[in-house]
């Protein structure tokens, strides 16, 4: 694992992992091992669920459970906090140099990482694309 992104890991642990959990009701489930995103791993006990909640078209809160390596626990936190308070079309559109920088890294599979987890959120996003919003 990269040196970056193990002390952002520890870092996160300290701080509790802030977007970690999930609603009850959420507007968009998204589920990587339904969608075949293997972000995490390829294990049968590896997964990563994310919670998002929209109000009035933005993402008024995104949260999520996983199993999953550090690297991949990482790029799922940068998630969080770089699309709350977006809207469902400027998060399809994150650039992945916002992760990079979020993260302070490209190296150790945070590339990969990123990658599947931006195709993650546009395959359930562009799905619904066509529909009304599910506020």
């Amino acid at each position: 694992m990269d040196e970056v992104v193990a002390e952002k890991y520890k870092e996160l642990m300290r701080e509790g992992f802030k977007n970690a959990g999930s609603f009850e009701e959420p507007s968009y489930f998204i589920d990587s091992k339904a969608e075949g995103i293997h972000i995490c791993g390829k294990g049968e006990s590896d997964y990563i669920n994310v919670y998002v909640m929209i109000k009035d078209g933005i993402i008024d809160d995104i949260r999520y459970l996983c199993s999953c390596d550090p690297t991949a626990n990482v790029v799922i936190e940068a998630l969080c906090d770089l699309t709350r308070g977006l809207s469902i079309e400027e998060a399809r559109n994150i650039p992945k140099e916002r992760f990079y920088e979020w993260i302070g890294s490209e190296g150790g599979g945070v590339r990969r990482k990123v990658w599947g987890t931006i195709e993650l959120i546009n395959r359930v996003f562009n799905r619904t694309a066509n529909y009304a919003s599910p506020e």
